[in-house]
C-alpha cells in the first residue's frame, strides 16, 4: 500500500479476526493485521527518516523475520501474538473513541522467536504504553474516529472542543486553534483586515502522567513546559506577510519550513515562536471553510517525542478540513437560531402591562429548544374605562411560517382592540384577515375583556380550549363558552358570553400544547389542569389565593416527559377589581357650565376620599379636559374618577377625533390644555371608542 494515500474512508479490506469483538474499545489494535513475512509491506519504524529497508534475516517492524521454524506468516496474525507474547494486561491502552496513539520513544519490545530470531512486537516495555501507528490502516482509523468526534458537535464550541480532544494526546501534545474574528456567515464578505483570535488551546495536563505510566513523561506543575508559553490571544494578518502566504496555501506545512518559520512570530509572538520545538514537531494547518480561510490550527509535539512524518500532514489536512466545514455550518446554525429567537421575542410581549384592578403573569415554552419559534401567542391590551383585553391564540404548526402568521394576527388583534370592538367582532375581523393571508391559514383564538368596575368578563371563542377559573375558595371550574369555529374557516358567526369575575379569582388562558399530547386527549388534559389548580389552591388556604408566578410554575410542572408535542402559551389573570366605593361617575351636559360643575364634583369627591392635597391639580386638569370635550360634543360628556394605587380621571365624549399635543404660539388663545395635562399628570392618553373617545390622566397620591 502506498503510504502517502490517506483518505477519509474508514473502510478496510482486512478480514474479520476470529475471537475479536468488533465493539472492543481497543479498536484498531486488535484488528490491525501484521504484514506477511517477506512482503516488504511494513512501514518503517517511526522516527527513522526515510525508512531504510531491513537487512536480510533481520526482524521487520511489527512481525518476525522469515524463518522456516516459524512457518509462513498468517495474514490474521497480530504483533506479539506468539508463544512468548506478554499477557493481556500488558497490551496498550487505546485512547478515547478507539483512536490509536503514538508513543514517546517509538520503541517496541524485542522477543525471541522459536529458532532464535528476534522479532519486535510493537508493544512498549512499560505496561500501558501505546503502540505506534505503523500502518496506513491505523491512520485511517484515527482520521475516521477523529472526524466522527468532530462531527458530533452542533455549535462552534463543541466542534472546536471535538478537534482538540480528538488530537490531544493521540496526534499531538498540544493544539492551538485560531478562528477569524468575527467569523463571516454564509455569503457575507468580511470587511477590514483578517484578524485571528485564539479560540481554544488544549495540552496534556500534568496530572495525567503523575506516576510515569501514562502517555509520556510530563514536567511537574512547578516546572511548566515550554509549550505552555505558546500562543497569543489576538493577531492581525497583514496582507503579503509570511502568515498570509501560508494561510493562502491552504495545505498544512511543517513549521521548520522557511515560510512557516517566518509566519510563527506573527501568529504566536516572538516568545511563543521561540517556544515551538525544532524539527518536524509542529504542523500549521489553515482552516478553510467553503469559501475562505476562517482560521488556523497549530499541532505541537514535545522534543522528547518522535517528530511528525509526511503522512501526518495528510492527517492534519483531513482534521482541518472537517473542522472548518463544521465551523461553517455551526456559524450558519447559530445565525438561524439567533434569527428565530429574535423573531419569537419581538412577536411576543416583552412585558405585560400594569392594568388597574388585575394582575397578570405569563409563560411561553417552545416545542423544542432547537427550533424556538412557534405559532402560539398571548397578549394583554389595556382598554378604555380601566378594562383589559386578554388574548391567547394558536396558529397551526410551529415553524417560522407559523410564527410569521402569528405576528400578523397578533398585530391585527391589537389594532382591533384599540377600536374597542366587542370580542365577537374582533374574532370576525381576525377570521377575515386570516383568509386574506392565504389558503389554510388556520388558527384558534380566545378573546376576553375584563371590566374591574363591573366585575364582569366577556368571552368569545374561536375553536380554542376553554379557560379555567380558579375561585378564591379553591374551587376550579372550566368556563362554559361556545367553542366556535377556528379562525380562517370563513363565513362563521362568533358568539360572546358575559360571566361573573369575582375579586380574588384567577382566570387561566392557555393553548392546547398544555393539555393535549400523544399520551392524552384534550379533555383529559383539561381535567388534569383543573385538578392541578384546585390542589395548588389548597396549599395557601381558602382565604388567600396562590401567588400568580408560582401558580404558573405549578401548572407547567404537570407536563410529563412525553407531553411536549407543541408550543405552550399561558396567560394568568388575577381579578382584584375596583370596589364601588372607589368609583365616582357623572354625566355632564355639553354646555358652558359643564367645566365649572366638573370642578365642583371632583373637589367634593376628593374630600370624601381624604385626598384634598390633590384638589388643585385635579380641578385644573379636569377643567381643561372637559372644556375640550364640551366644545365639540353633541351628547352628554362622562366624567369618572377611580381610586386605586393612583387617582385616575376619565372624560368621554362622542367625538372620534383624538386630541394631539402641540406647542401653542404666544398669540394663540387656546392649545395649552393638553400641555398642562402633560406637565402635571403622571400619565395621560386618549383612546378611540366605537362611539367616540376617552381622554384620561393619572396622578399619584400618598
Amino acid at each position: 500500500m502506498d503510504s502517502t494515500r490517506v483518505t477519509e474512508q474508514p473502510t478496510s479490506f482486512e478480514r474479520p479476526q476470529p475471537g475479536v469483538d468488533p465493539a472492543d474499545p481497543r479498536g484498531a489494535f486488535l484488528r490491525s493485521p501484521a504484514p506477511a513475512a517477506g512482503t516488504g509491506a511494513a512501514l518503517p519504524v517511526q522516527g527513522r527518516s526515510g525508512g531504510e529497508p531491513p537487512a536480510p534475516g533481520a526482524a521487520t517492524p511489527g512481525g518476525p523475520a522469515p524463518d522456516a521454524a516459524d512457518g509462513p506468516a498468517s495474514e490474521h496474525s497480530q504483533p506479539g501474538a506468539g508463544p512468548d507474547a506478554e499477557p493481556d494486561a500488558h497490551r496498550p491502552r487505546p485512547a478515547p473513541d478507539g483512536i490509536p496513539v503514538q508513543p514517546a520513544d517509538g520503541q517496541g519490545r524485542v522477543d525471541r522467536a522459536p529458532g532464535g530470531a528476534e522479532r519486535r512486537t510493537g508493544q512498549v516495555t512499560r505496561p500501558g504504553r501505546p503502540t505506534p501507528m505503523r500502518r496506513d490502516g491505523d491512520r485511517l482509523r484515527f482520521v475516521g474516529a477523529a472526524t466522527r468526534r468532530i462531527a458530533r458537535g452542533i455549535d462552534l464550541d463543541e466542534i472546536v472542543m471535538g478537534l482538540c480532544r480528538a488530537t490531544v494526546p493521540t496526534f499531538s501534545d498540544a493544539i492551538l486553534v485560531y478562528l477569524r474574528d468575527p467569523l463571516p456567515v454564509g455569503d457575507e464578505r468580511p470587511t477590514g483586515p483578517l484578524v485571528l483570535r485564539l479560540r481554544r488551546t488544549d495540552r496534556i495536563p500534568p496530572e495525567r502522567d503523575t506516576e510515569g505510566g501514562g502517555f509520556m513523561p510530563i514536567a511537574p506543575p512547578e516546572q511548566p513546559s515550554e509549550l505552555d508559553s505558546v500562543g497569543e490571544e489576538l493577531c492581525t494578518v497583514q496582507p503579503g506577510s509570511a502568515l498570509a502566504e501560508v494561510l493562502r496555501g491552504v495545505r498544512p506545512v511543517f513549521t521548520d519550513a522557511p515560510a512557516a518559520r517566518a509566519a510563527l512570530p506573527e501568529l504566536l509572538g516572538e516568545e511563543g515562536a521561540a517556544a515551538v520545538p525544532d524539527g518536524q514537531r509542529a504542523v500549521l494547518a489553515p482552516l478553510r471553510g467553503r469559501r475562505r480561510v476562517i482560521g488556523a490550527a497549530l499541532f505541537l509535539r514535545r522534543p522528547e517525542r518522535i517528530p511528525f512524518e509526511a503522512d501526518d500532514l495528510l492527517v492534519a489536512a483531513q482534521l482541518a478540513t472537517h473542522s472548518a466545514l463544521g465551523i461553517d455550518k455551526a456559524v450558519l446554525y447559530g445565525r438561524e437560531a439567533y434569527i428565530a429567537d429574535e423573531l419569537q421575542r419581538t412577536m411576543l410581549p416583552e412585558t405585560l402591562p400594569r392594568c388597574t384592578g388585575v394582575r397578570l403573569a405569563s409563560r411561553y415554552l417552545p416545542a423544542a429548544e432547537t427550533a424556538r419559534v412557534g405559532g402560539d401567542w398571548y397578549d394583554a391590551i389595556p382598554l378604555p374605562g380601566s378594562r383589559v383585553a386578554l388574548v391567547v391564540g394558536d396558529v397551526m404548526g410551529h415553524s417560522m411560517t407559523s410564527a410569521a402568521i402569528m405576528g400578523q394576527l397578533r398585530t391585527t388583534a391589537q389594532t382591533l382592540a384599540g377600536l374597542d370592538l366587542p370580542p365577537q367582532e374582533v374574532l370576525h375581523h381576525l377570521d377575515e384577515q386570516a383568509q386574506r393571508l392565504g389558503v389554510d391559514r388556520m388558527a384558534t383564538c380566545l378573546y376576553a375583556v375584563y371590566d374591574p368596575v363591573a366585575h364582569r368578563i366577556t368571552v368569545a371563542n374561536a375553536g380554542h380550549p376553554p379557560p379555567v377559573l380558579l375561585h378564591l375558595g379553591g374551587r376550579a371550574e372550566v368556563l362554559r363558552v361556545p367553542a366556535g369555529a377556528p379562525i380562517g374557516v370563513g363565513g362563521v358567526d362568533f358568539e360572546a358570553v358575559e360571566l361573573e369575575a369575582p375579586a380574588g379569582a384567577t382566570l387561566l388562558l392557555y393553548t392546547d400544547g398544555l393539555v393535549e399530547s400523544r399520551l392524552r386527549d384534550v379533555w383529559t388534559g383539561i381535567e388534569q389542569l383543573r385538578e392541578k389548580l384546585a390542589a395548588t389552591a389548597q396549599l395557601t388556604g381558602p382565604d388567600h389565593p396562590p401567588p400568580l408566578e408560582a401558580l404558573c410554575d405549578e401548572v407547567l410542572d404537570m407536563l410529563g416527559p412525553g407531553d411536549r408535542d407543541d408550543d405552550i402559551a399561558l396567560l394568568a389573570a388575577r381579578f382584584d377589581g375596583i370596589a364601588p366605593s372607589d368609583v365616582a361617575y357623572w354625566f355632564l351636559e355639553p354646555e358652558d357650565a359643564a367645566p365649572g360643575r366638573a370642578r365642583r364634583l371632583a373637589r367634593r369627591q376628593l374630600s370624601r376620599w381624604g385626598m384634598d392635597e390633590l384638589s388643585d391639580s385635579v380641578e385644573l386638569l379636569v377643567s381643561e379636559v372637559v372644556t375640550n370635550a364640551v366644545r365639540y360634543a353633541s351628547r352628554p360628556v362622562t366624567l369618572r374618577l377611580l381610586r386605586t394605587d393612583v387617582l385616575r380621571c376619565e372624560v368621554g365624549d362622542d367625538v372620534p377625533q383624538l386630541p394631539r399635543l402641540r406647542q401653542a404660539r404666544a398669540t394663540d388663545e387656546g392649545g395649552r390644555g393638553l400641555y398642562l395635562v402633560n406637565r402635571l399628570a403622571r400619565r395621560w392618553g386618549a383612546t378611540r371608542l366605537s362611539t367616540g373617545k376617552v381622554v384620561w390622566f393619572e396622578l399619584n397620591h400618598g
